[in-house]
């Protein structure tokens, strides 16, 4: 549970095959979530699990300090813009996929946007415990896997060298 005994509200941004299998996952896993994605033609005949909301912009998916964010896809156009408003709103843990050996787009985007380097750090990168996921649901498993172990106060394994 997060604050105040409510359940962790886990932000899924952009359609993806990792989106949906996290979606598929979360309800047993005690998350409320919301999948956030700009270009509603990306969702045209998904299958959407019971219980989940659906928004084209991060303001409606109500982000506060009880709210996990997560994108599921780096390099989609919208990733500095979403990340900048995720920042903003001093969002719980803010993370975006991406290979660990690589600068991720998104630095370049949120310091084109003008947000300090000490807001960029708290965009984790990459995001799960070092599985060596390579399917989409791996991928999901590995992320709400380091998130549970957040939210239970654990380090599960991060480390990536």
């Amino acid at each position: 549970m997060g604050d105040a005994g409510r359940p962790r509200r886990l932000v899924v941004v952009f359609e993806s095959p990792v989106a949906e299998a996290i979606l598929r996952l979360t309800p047993e896993l005690g998350f409320q979530t919301v999948l956030v994605e700009p270009d509603e033609t990306r969702l045209l005949g998904t299958p959407r699990p019971r219980g989940d909301r659906f928004v084209h912009d991060l303001a409606a998916a109500n982000l506060d300090g009880n709210t996990d964010v997560v994108l599921t896809d780096h390099d989609r156009a919208e990733v500095g813009e979403v990340l900048k408003q995720a920042l903003a709103a001093e969002t719980r843990y803010i993370g975006i996929m991406g290979n660990p050996k690589k600068e991720g787009p998104h630095v370049a985007a949120l310091r084109s946007l003008g947000v300090p380097d000490d807001e960029i750090a708290r965009v984790h990168r990459p995001i799960g415990l070092n599985i060596r996921a390579q399917t989409a649901a791996e991928i999901a498993v590995a992320t709400l896997a380091g998130l549970i172990a957040d939210r239970n106060g654990r380090p599960g394994g991060f480390d990536f060298s």
